[in-house]
């Protein structure tokens, strides 16, 4: 359950898919929701301001990659460009070191989403190659290890 407030016109037509294919995959396998999407609230005024998550339990999402997690991350309009995003990525990460040991991770992002592939970059990801997705097109593959805590 959210303790927040939802923005107006939220979900979209464009997440709903996104939606249920969580839900999907929750149903399916309860014990993976922890994996999946969470909500990105401010504490201070209790709203959302966007969701995060990984795509499913370590290496379901990350080919050739035994144990990996791919992250997922979208900041509404309104929030971004504040840093939100990379500290909701960066908490991710070290809830998945800290709790199960998990040091890898993927993120497969548009080449022309600078503002996602500027914060890949600036927390020490590696673009390791690319990939044709059907829904999303061209999306560049990164990768980041990170030290054992």
């Amino acid at each position: 359950m959210i303790r927040a407030t939802l923005p107006g016109g939220w979900p979209t037509e464009q997440t709903l898919p996104f939606l249920r294919l969580r839900r999907e995959q929750m149903e399916r396998d309860p014990d993976c929701a922890k994996w999946l999407v969470r909500a990105i609230v401010l504490r201070d005024a209790s709203v959302m301001i966007g969701h995060s998550g990984f795509h499913g339990p370590p290496g379901l999402n990350a080919p050739g990659r035994a144990g990996a997690l791919e992250l997922g991350y979208a900041i509404f309009a309104d929030y971004r460009n504040q840093g939100y995003a990379t500290e909701a990525v960066t908490a991710l990460m070290e809830w998945a070191r800290a709790e199960y040991g998990v040091t890898g991770f993927v993120a497969s992002i548009e080449p022309d989403n600078a503002p996602s592939l500027t914060i890949v970059r600036k927390l020490g990801f590696v673009q390791t190659g690319d990939h044709w997705d059907e829904e999303d097109g061209l999306e560049l593959e990164f990768e980041l290890t990170l030290q054992h805590a």
